[in-house]
């Protein structure tokens, strides 16, 4: 009779606690975040809609679906430094990427034992799956020798790794349970599925490709039985060089292949959306539309300035540049019943971000020694001011050179662009070694204050030197940089952060 009572007792336990489990994967919103390449602040209408003049509906709709963020900023001017932003929490400076982006053939940027916000979602009951771009480095080991595929010195840019090659420390290894695409511009033809080359295929065929596999991906987590919530993290790689819209979209715009390129990036983000609707996911489903840093000069610039479109939307710079046109980027949130449609935002937020957000939305907390430079912008979803522990955001170039934002202030510790716009800095003779902008007063960043300012300056420069030197920009443990010594002043070659 005990026995009996006691397999009952065991029997109404094991259902309360799968009841909880499955209440607690059913409040657990399903993520797709979407982060384009190279597109620039203005280069969405609905961001500047008085200066963008192509047509961008499918992310305009996504706008009066959700909020917008007119302060958002990549982690960095350029590619590589903005995607490991994304996926650590964690400013890339602080590692041994100083400057410029990576070839590949290398190992992973991210170390093994450094959580990502994939390993995070998948240790609480997430499917993870990236789709698109990595540009974090990974090696290649050579299908019949078996041993680790050399880079070629500069030729690695263009190096293709033979099909049948694999990868043993790529996205999988850095917690995603699925890959499909490909590692960097430069080797686009190399197609990557998990951990092998699977095939070299024409670059003009990839947008169309991540655009299936991205709808496949959702139907088939629709269809599983298992009930998973999912992450779903699609890096395009457009409209980054090459430019290459396919036949379907060439001329479309109007305005040249750049733009027609934006538009068949907008469709994507249309077949993306449609494939949540059609399969009854949108209602729990939380989608980020973002880019990881402004336009290429590629895009040819000028000719799109001339037909009355602004890349930056008035930002002064664009990719590579640490005026704001280098990492002020569209930022937009759709989550029903969560975000209010049509609404926007003007808290300051960074890429680094999404691992504290999404480990608020989650309700768990970050793992020690992760999302050092993360701060949740879940209040601003709630039409709510963000509580950071976080003073400014700092702003990193091409070339290195740092810049720090606080408030409506921003230093930049740079004589000109600290990347490819004019003045460069061998141009930019004569000129204060710094720059200080109210942005309040004059958003594009034309009047430097630095020399009338000098206290302002002082208070900036003082905390972007914590901000170094603590290994973190919140407040948490000490977390040591990767590297021991970091130039704060590029082009003084002093030394900060010594040790």
């Amino acid at each position: 009779m005990l026995k009996t009572r006691l397999a009952f007792v065991v029997l109404i336990f094991m259902v309360w606690l799968s009841d909880v489990q499955a209440q607690s994967t059913a409040e657990k919103p399903n993520i797709v975040f979407i982060l384009c390449d190279d597109l620039g602040y203005g280069d969405v209408q609905c961001m500047a809609p008085e200066t963008s003049k192509i047509k961008t509906p499918s992310i305009d709709q996504l706008a009066s679906e959700g909020m917008t963020f007119t302060d958002a900023h990549a982690g960095s001017s350029v590619c590589t430094p903005t995607r490991y932003g994304v996926m650590t929490g964690r400013y890339s400076w602080r590692t041994k990427l100083q400057r410029g982006v990576v070839q590949g053939f290398a190992p992973n940027l991210v170390s093994e034992d450094r959580p990502t916000i994939a390993s995070f979602l998948k240790g609480q009951g997430y499917h993870t799956a990236i789709l698109g771009k990595w540009h974090l480095n990974f090696q290649y080991i050579d299908p019949i020798t078996k041993e680790i595929i050399p880079k070629l010195g500069k030729r690695s840019k263009k190096q293709i790794p033979p099909v049948g090659a694999t990868i043993p420390d790529g996205p999988i290894q850095r917690g995603f349970d699925y890959y499909h695409g490909f590692h960097h511009a430069g080797n686009m033809k190399a197609v990557i599925e998990n951990e092998e080359i699977i095939l070299h295929e024409d670059e003009i065929n990839m947008l169309p490709r991540l655009t299936q596999k991205s709808v496949e991906y959702i139907t088939n987590q629709a269809e599983d039985k298992g009930g998973k919530p999912f992450f779903l993290y699609v890096p395009l790689g457009s409209p980054h060089t090459p430019i290459l819209p396919t036949k379907e979209w060439q001329g479309k715009s109007g305005m040249g292949d750049y733009a027609d390129f934006v538009m068949q990036t907008d469709a994507t983000v249309g077949a993306i959306m449609k494939a949540l609707e059609d399969n009854n996911l949108s209602e729990n489903t939380l989608v980020i539309f973002s880019s990881d840093n402004g336009t290429s000069k590629a895009a040819k610039i000028p000719n799109l300035a001339e037909q009355g479109h602004l890349v930056s939307a008035g930002y002064r710079g664009s990719k590579a540049d640490l005026w704001d046109g280098g990492h002020r980027v569209p930022f937009i949130v759709k989550w029903p019943k969560k975000v209010k449609p049509n609404s926007t935002s003007k808290e300051l937020i960074c890429l680094t971000d999404m691992f504290a957000t999404f480990s608020e939305i989650i309700d768990t907390a970050i793992p020690n020694k992760a999302g050092e430079d993360s701060v949740s912008f879940l209040p601003a979803l709630k039409g709510k001011k963000i509580k950071s522990t976080r003073a400014g955001v700092i702003h990193h170039s091409i070339s290195g050179h740092f810049a720090y934002r606080l408030g409506d202030w921003k230093l930049l510790l740079a004589k000109g662009s600290g990347g490819w716009s004019s003045p460069k800095e061998k141009e930019a003779v004569d000129m204060p070694k710094a720059q200080l902008y109210n942005l309040k007063k004059d958003p594009a960043e034309t009047e430097n204050l630095y020399l009338k300012c000098p206290e302002k300056v002082e208070e900036l420069l003082k905390q972007l030197t914590i901000d170094i030197e603590t290994g973190r920009s919140t407040k948490g443990e000490f977390s040591k940089n990767d590297v021991d010594r970091i130039i704060l002043w590029k082009n003084e070659g002093k030394r900060k952060n010594k040790k």
